[in-house]
């Protein structure tokens, strides 16, 4: 009797899709492949250390075909997703279409900008690799421009940052650019004799770090304003035109500058029903992540939006763990299908969350228990390097991060990109 192998179709590489993944690795019942736009995985919580020069993008990044290696029954599709179709079981993407038995829709969240067009066209996310180079980049060029500007509002203009939004993304990286212009000012510029107190945190919320505990957002406070970071707590962004960041109670920020890490949205999937599509552009689903109305469709990771937990009856956070945890219980599910076992109803078990804040200092908001401070940022450091894929990428982390942090000084200030009209 000849074996049954069902194609598995997974569109986006991130947490949720890899890990759904590694877990029908050499399991000969199923043949999967894996469709994204980049041709490799990448690690989004350190992100923003790429976009300040402190790490390589090498560092956090890993091919997946490399990953895919004597792995006979997992295969690669480099293309960009274009919508599905129900009626046959396949995929379009730019680069070819794909039949499937069961499709799992992975493709995770993108920068919500709010219908602000202004933003949307001037403000530098922090999303992908390649943001994260362009910002890295759009920093050290907009450095170059002030330290060749006589006149003191134009220069200030130039070195004024302002970071939209105050969750972990934005105190991470405003923790990030204080501590650098405190280290590296003096030695790398020393044109500008003030660098500190030109970094604004703005966020429309009350407090920093939103969803973690009183004593997590405190700390996160007071460690920011003593590195020199201004924040703006219940002030939104409203607009940015001309340099010019315009916020919602009228006051103006001349900023060349204006990181937005201020929200996200579900990606669109065309070819599902629109009254599938709740809000934050999040697939409903239900408690196997199954896409309600469909029979071989499923959403993991952000994009998917499951009121079936009872802990977490509005939809679970978009939180990496529970992306990992999504995709390997839905691997296993799919097992137990061919199997004919009844399946597992997902359950988010939290292990809480962590943001780290500056050098040496650093939240943990784990369950029935906080800690901060040197112990946490080295939690912290080990917990961000075991689920980056390769040896030889955790190696090169560890030692980049030690020898950046001993001598305050990393060495990836490298400007490397087409040359722009605007800052020739």
């Amino acid at each position: 009797m000849d074996q049954i192998i069902k194609k598995v179709v997974v569109v986006g590489g991130g947490f949720a899709g890899i890990n759904l993944i590694k877990k029908l690795t050499n399991d000969e019942h199923f043949q999967v492949t894996l469709v994204d736009t980049h041709n490799y995985h990448f690690f989004p919580p350190l992100l923003y250390q790429v976009a300040t020069a402190f790490i390589e993008p090498s560092n956090i990044s890993y091919p997946f075909r490399r990953m895919f290696q004597e792995k006979k029954n997992l295969r690669f599709h480099l293309g960009c997703f274009i919508r599905i179709n129900q009626q046959n079981n396949s995929i379009e993407t730019d680069t070819g279409v794909l039949e499937y038995d069961y499709l799992v829709i992975a493709l995770g969240t993108e920068t919500n900008f709010f219908g602000m067009e202004n933003v949307k066209k001037h403000a530098l996310p922090m999303k992908t690799i390649s943001d994260a180079l362009n910002l890295r980049n759009y920093l050290l060029l907009s450095m170059e421009k002030a330290v060749r500007e006589q006149d003191r509002a134009v220069r200030e203009k130039y070195i004024n940052i302002v970071i939209a939004g105050g969750g972990p993304t934005g105190v991470e990286i405003a923790g990030m650019l204080a501590e650098m212009g405190h280290n590296i000012r003096v030695k790398e510029y020393p044109e500008i004799t003030d660098l500190q107190g030109h970094i604004y945190l703005v966020d429309a919320g009350p407090v920093l770090l939103g969803p973690m505990s009183v004593k997590a957002q405190v700390e996160a406070t007071q460690v920011l304003r003593k590195l020199g970071v201004k924040i703006m707590s219940n002030t939104a962004v409203k607009d940015y035109v001309d340099g010019q960041v315009i916020l919602a109670d009228g006051r103006v920020i001349e900023s060349n500058v204006l990181i937005w890490a201020s929200g996200v949205t579900g990606r669109e999937v065309p070819g599902l029903p629109a009254e599938v599509v709740g809000r934050g552009r999040r697939i409903q689903v239900d408690e196997f992540n199954k896409v309600k109305g469909t029979s071989n469709i499923y959403a993991i990771g952000d994009i998917s939006l499951q009121t079936t937990d009872s802990k977490f009856p509005q939809g679970h956070p978009q939180l990496a763990q529970v992306a990992i945890q999504q995709g390997a219980l839905l691997a296993a599910n799919l097992q137990r299908t061919l199997r004919g076992e009844p399946l597992k109803q997902f359950s988010y078990h939290d292990k809480g969350s962590m943001a780290i804040i500056s050098k040496y200092k650093a939240v943990a908001d784990l369950p029935n228990l906080f800690f901060k401070g040197f112990f946490a940022w080295i939690v912290w450091l080990f917990i961000h390097i075991i689920p980056i894929a390769g040896f030889r990428n955790k190696v090169k982390l560890a030692f980049s991060w030690l020898w950046s942090f001993m001598t305050n000084d990393p060495t990836l200030r490298l400007i490397i990109r087409p040359n722009t009209d605007e800052f020739k």
